[in-house]
């Protein structure tokens, strides 16, 4: 092999050298990413919960909607607390594959926001002095977990992407670690709900 060829098969292993750490490194970044991402709409919906519960005891809805609303943000909240014990993965599944309940209960309790805060509650709240803060709380969490779930979905997306490039796949770049997924829920706030 002549002297030139050799340089040039050199420097092609190098450079795929080169590349395969780059992307390595990449990865790795997405991953603390979405790991960030998921941690801090955990700490949103956290927020929401606390709001909804602190809204709902406050004594400014009727005793009906009050009950409905403290009872799906006392469910969002223990959804989370379980999936807090439970040791789940990049993925957000637990160890059997599947997904918790807490998708299914931040749902529920968009849900709730919607059925007892519709345009007559959330205009007569918005302007009591008493109820008017708790009301802008809640609307500055609901728009934060919009935000954050936003976050989350966009930097999974991006692994996803990485993960699914060939050279990553052929070199197990990944490793063992799951392939994140989406934290899929319904986040629609009510509709006169300010943020």
């Amino acid at each position: 092999m002549s002297l030139p060829t050799l340089l040039a098969v050199l420097l092609a292993l190098a450079l795929l050298a080169w590349y395969v750490s780059f992307s390595a490194s990449r990865l790795d970044r997405l991953h603390h990413r979405v790991e960030g991402a998921r941690n801090a709409l955990d700490a949103q919906l956290v927020r929401r919960a606390e709001a909804s519960i602190e809204l709902a005891t406050s004594g400014a809805l009727d005793p009906a909607s009050g009950l409905l609303l403290a009872d799906a943000a006392s469910n969002a909240l223990e959804a989370g607390e379980s999936d807090a014990h439970v040791p789940v993965d990049l993925a957000g599944l637990d160890p059997d594959g599947t997904r918790g309940d807490r998708e299914a209960a931040e749902s529920d309790l968009s849900r709730a926001l919607r059925a007892t805060l519709d345009g007559d509650v959330t205009a007569a709240l918005t302007a009591d002095p008493r109820f008017g803060p708790l009301l802008a709380r809640l609307g500055a969490a609901t728009h934060r977990v919009r935000l954050a779930r936003r976050f989350l979905n966009g930097a999974v997306t991006d692994a996803q992407r990485v993960r699914g490039k060939r050279l990553v796949r052929w070199t197990r770049l990944a490793g063992r670690a799951a392939l994140p997924r989406t934290f899929e829920m319904d986040d629609d706030p009510p509709a006169d709900l300010a943020h």
